[in-house]
């Protein structure tokens, strides 16, 4: 297993990191929107949380070698699932016409308050 990590996605809240390579997959933990450059989340509402979260990602994939247009499973946790159709409508406009595999849960809770959370797999 080899370890991932960039400055230009969130360190790690806890003890885990941001991706774990292994055998040609990147698993990238659950990423909050949180902005690297100042630790806060974004002004404005669902759609740019979702896109913060979603450049967390991208940026961890940067660093392992790989990118968003080989992300094969995404897992969205959100708080209120009410805002779905935001989220769908934000997050799609990181993929082409194929889009991963992906599920999208409600949860009670997220860490730091956030209210979204998406965990995604890749291959390399």
């Amino acid at each position: 297993m080899k370890k991932i990590n960039t400055d230009k996605a969130p360190a790690a809240i806890g003890p885990y990191s941001q991706a774990i390579e292994h055998e040609g997959m990147i698993y990238v933990s659950g990423q909050l929107p949180i902005d690297p450059a100042t630790g806060t989340f974004p002004e404005g509402g669902v759609a740019e949380l979702t896109r913060q979260s979603m450049n967390n990602i991208s940026a961890i994939l940067e660093a392992a070698g790989s990118g968003m247009d080989k992300v094969v499973k995404t897992t969205i946790f959100v708080q209120d699932l009410g805002d779905f159709g935001v989220v769908n409508e934000a997050y799609a406009a990181f993929f082409g016409e194929t889009a991963p595999a992906r599920a999208c849960v409600q949860v009670a809770a997220l860490p730091k308050g956030a209210k979204l959370e998406i965990e995604a797999i890749a291959y390399k």
